[in-house]
């Protein structure tokens, strides 16, 4: 949530902050301050896709679920934050226009987590109570897929963000819905959705390398090889810069915040594999800029044609280049790897205090008292594992008998 959430804040900042500087010294004018503002949050989405390849889960556990994680709260906020910018009135910049963006983007923010939230409870809710699909994997699978797409259409129609709220639906379907449904459905499923994603991202990038050759598209830009090469290594060098004064500073954050287990510590090495892996732009910032800069995917003004040929540069220059290094990099940086103690199990935290409850009526006060010392000096030293372990207790006691999904004892490692 760190990398995904505030990193796009920091990077989108530095990168609007840095273009509306430079672009006017390389001769590139024409831009609105709206244009420079989603200039940030097009640059800002990430595409992890690469590096996900090549690191294993089994190995890296802990590096492998912060880039994936990331990955992918950083399209959703980067689509949110492009949203809230539309919003904004240009003509008056300042303190209080900040404030704004921010306050539209917390609503934006939570309106479609709570919608996506709700459709996925009530999916996993109705497969459990209603046994029409029991016997029948036709009805589960298009159960699940009408559910996300109406929690899509849902928060399109109330313009919030669709990508978000599909999200968090597919993260609660995932933790609730999956346990109610029959075997044969959850196979299904797997491939299904996954076979749909690659054939949307294939889509998207046969659309990318189309529009590349657009050559109608690259003379309306009329930018000069200088000025264009200029832009061009504005962009990437920003890139890099807003991907670095988050990555660092925020693993350094995180370090902090989990001083007591040494397992969870965020390395140079993962950072600096953490920080490659955000260099690539991919079908999201496609996306944004042909929003921004076109209509229907077509434009006639030489300004927005330059900066859908700028994105489309970065995107391949990106996906080709630092995707082709980022094997020898990770090669390099992890040599060898293992399973990290937290893996393994060794926790420094009991077992049996996963299945304590939080208060009891059957115990005296003194004895509460004590466990609720306990529990704020374990929320002190270890407040990632401490709320994770309280909302494990929670989800055990009331969320899985109700919506699916079998009970764990176990520490939520």
């Amino acid at each position: 949530m760190l990398f995904g959430v505030v990193g796009v804040f920091i990077s989108a900042s530095i990168i609007t902050v840095g273009s509306w500087w430079l672009f006017p010294k390389l001769g590139f004018l024409g831009l609105t301050p709206r244009d420079f503002l989603a200039i940030g949050t097009i640059f800002s989405s990430t595409d992890t896709v690469c590096t996900l390849q090549v690191l294993h889960q089994d190995e890296t556990p802990l590096l492998y679920s912060l880039v994936f994680g990331e990955g992918v709260v950083n399209d959703a906020t980067s689509v949110v934050l492009f949203n809230a910018v539309q919003k904004i009135d240009v003509s008056r910049l300042n303190w209080s226009s900040a404030l704004r963006i921010f306050g539209d983007f917390l609503y934006l923010f939570s309106t479609s987590t709570l919608l996506g939230i709700a459709a996925g409870l009530l999916t996993a809710a109705t497969l459990k109570t209603l046994y029409f699909g029991r016997h029948s994997t036709v009805r589960e699978i298009a159960m699940m897929v009408l559910m996300a797409y109406l929690s899509y259409m849902l928060a399109e129609l109330c313009e919030l963000s669709g990508i978000l709220t599909v999200f968090f639906c597919g993260v609660l379907m995932s933790h609730y819905v999956w346990h109610n449904v029959t075997e044969s459905s959850r196979i299904t499923t797997r491939h299904l959705f996954a076979t749909m994603s690659f054939i949307a991202e294939t889509f998207i990038f046969l659309y990318v390398g189309m529009d590349a050759l657009d050559i109608e598209k690259w003379k309306m830009s009329k930018l000069s090889i200088g000025t264009g090469f200029g832009v061009y290594g504005s962009l990437v060098s920003l890139i890099l810069l807003g991907r670095a004064a988050f990555v660092f500073p925020l693993s350094v954050l995180s370090n902090y915040m989990n001083r007591s287990t040494s397992s969870s510590s965020i390395t140079l090495n993962h950072q600096v594999v953490i920080w490659w892996a955000g260099l690539m732009r991919g079908a999201v910032s496609i996306a944004l800029a042909f929003k921004q800069f076109t209509y229907s995917g077509v434009t006639s003004d030489p300004v927005n044609a330059a900066m859908v040929t700028s994105t489309i540069v970065i995107v391949l220059f990106s996906t080709l280049v630092f995707g082709f290094l980022t094997k020898p990099l990770i090669n390099f940086l992890l040599p060898q790897v293992s399973r990290s103690a937290l893996e393994r199990g060794e926790s420094k935290v009991p077992d049996e205090h996963m299945t304590l409850p939080l208060l009891s009526f059957e115990e005296s006060a003194a004895e509460n008292l004590s466990r609720a010392k306990d529990n704020l000096s374990m929320l002190m030293e270890r407040p990632v594992y401490t709320i994770h372990s309280y909302w494990r207790r929670f989800d055990d006691a009331y969320m899985r008998p109700i919506f699916g999904g079998p009970r764990t004892s176990r520490s939520p490692c």
